[in-house]
């Protein structure tokens, strides 16, 4: 093993047919055990180095799953993914998984383990945005946004008031409690920032799930995190709903920067799939655009609904029958 390599392996998803595991293999990290203080300098030391970290270009992985072993390449910033189908039928329910990097002689260099949620094709399965959707992250403002981001901690970040309770209610509707309704975040932040959302939504008793990130970045970048990557949040979008194009789905996000015209145009091309939308009001010189947009997403048959508090969410689920 070599010390300095370190294998990342993120909450993957799938089914029997199509399972699907990201990560990324790391040459040398900074140390980012997080201390949870309400001092700005040790917040903001912790945050920079997240972003102090040198990817492992083209080194060789071996993903192992019950019997079952394949082989990969990481690319050019370190970034890893296995797609494969299970040689026999997989439970619903999370399943653990081991990543190996290995150098041109075999040699262990590294090893990382995670999880696969498989969920039952009978369950709802649900797509929410983090910024300003569940986590107060002001993103549409980049000042405010960092302001956020590097004076607070995982458990000084603020959710909205009931997220937490209406996800939780989402989670465990309809389904057995040792096997909730998936759970996927998509977001614009970087994979740099993957323990850090992990922790905060841990911290604040939202659901497991799966997070969908955007390309890591170095920390000269770091004044720019999570203002990129909109093109691409609707690309892993559409990969979820690839992955299980028999599941019924529901999304979440809000109206200060891109969600509705995201969120409308997938249910253009698949109304069948999805079950309700939900927009968070969070700017409301843009709430006439936005109604305009949901009107579209009600014409295709599907629910619609935007809302300034949770309450109202959680009002219109139970409506819908997505709650009991």
């Amino acid at each position: 093993m070599n010390k300095s390599v370190s294998v990342k392996v993120y909450h993957g998803y799938g089914h029997t047919q199509n399972l699907v595991v990201y990560g990324h293999v790391f040459k040398r990290k900074a140390k980012t055990q997080q201390i949870f203080s309400n001092n700005i300098f040790v917040n903001i030391i912790h945050l920079f180095k997240l972003f102090i970290l040198k990817p492992y270009a083209f080194v060789g992985v071996r993903l192992k799953f019950f019997d079952q072993t394949i082989d990969n390449r990481t690319e050019a910033d370190g970034f890893f993914k296995f797609e494969w189908k299970a040689g026999h039928d997989v439970p619903a329910g999370w399943h653990e998984v081991k990543v190996e990097a290995f150098d041109e002689h075999e040699g262990i260099l590294s090893v990382g383990e995670g999880k696969i949620y498989v969920p039952h094709i009978t369950q709802y399965a649900f797509i929410s945005d983090v910024d300003d959707t569940v986590m107060i992250s002001h993103s549409a403002t980049i000042g405010r946004r960092l302001r956020e981001l590097f004076i607070k901690n995982p458990h000084t970040r603020k959710t909205f008031p009931d997220a937490a309770s209406h996800y939780q209610q989402l989670a465990l509707s309809h389904t057995e409690s040792h096997q909730p309704n998936p759970f996927f975040y998509v977001s614009s932040s970087e994979w740099n920032l993957y323990d850090y959302l992990v922790e905060t939504f841990k911290f604040n008793k939202l659901p497991d799930g799966a997070f969908l990130l955007n390309t890591l970045k170095r920390w000269k970048d770091l004044i720019r995190t999570g203002k990129t990557g909109h093109e691409g949040k609707l690309l892993r979008v559409m990969r979820i709903l690839d992955a299980f194009p028999n599941q019924k789905f529901v999304f979440f996000g809000d109206n200060s920067q891109q969600d509705p015209e995201i969120y409308s145009s997938i249910v253009e091309k698949y109304p069948k799939n999805i079950e309700a939308v939900y927009i968070r009001n969070i700017r409301p010189e843009k709430e006439e655009e936005t109604r305009d947009l949901l009107k579209k997403v009600e014409e295709k048959g599907v629910s619609a609904c935007l809302f300034n508090s949770s309450n109202e969410a959680i009002e219109h689920s139970k409506f819908l029958g997505l709650i009991h």
